[in-house]
């Protein structure tokens, strides 16, 4: 299993980054996905999660209304597009799975907001 994160950056309070994650290694297509993140001295969060199929997803109180998870099965690709970026929301951002009871990461990107 291979999960790689792309995206990350310095934005301005109120800008916007789309984060992506390519995936190999696993049947993508069968698997909900969620990207965490982690910030200095805190522990990582679950920022959003999506199901399979796309049908269904779910945020995190703290990026409702701003961050939105989505995916394309025929490219084994997850996306996090955040809007309105907040310097609160400064972490490494990470994708993961979960494979057969095995928990899986990326190596993570960071984003950084701050004017």
């Amino acid at each position: 299993v291979q999960l790689v994160e792309s995206g990350g950056g310095l934005v301005q309070p109120g800008g916007s980054l789309r984060l992506s994650c390519a995936a190999s290694g696993f049947t993508f297509s069968r698997s909900a996905m969620s990207w965490y993140r982690q910030a200095p001295g805190k522990e990582r969060e679950l920022v959003a999660i999506i199901t399979s199929a796309g049908g269904s997803t779910n945020y995190a109180d703290s990026v409702k209304g701003r961050f939105t998870i989505s995916r394309d099965n025929a490219k084994n690709m997850v996306y996090l597009q955040m809007n309105s970026l907040k310097p609160e929301d400064t972490a490494v951002y990470y994708c993961y799975v979960r494979w057969y009871l095995n928990d899986y990461w990326g190596q993570g990107t960071q984003v950084t907001v701050s004017s």
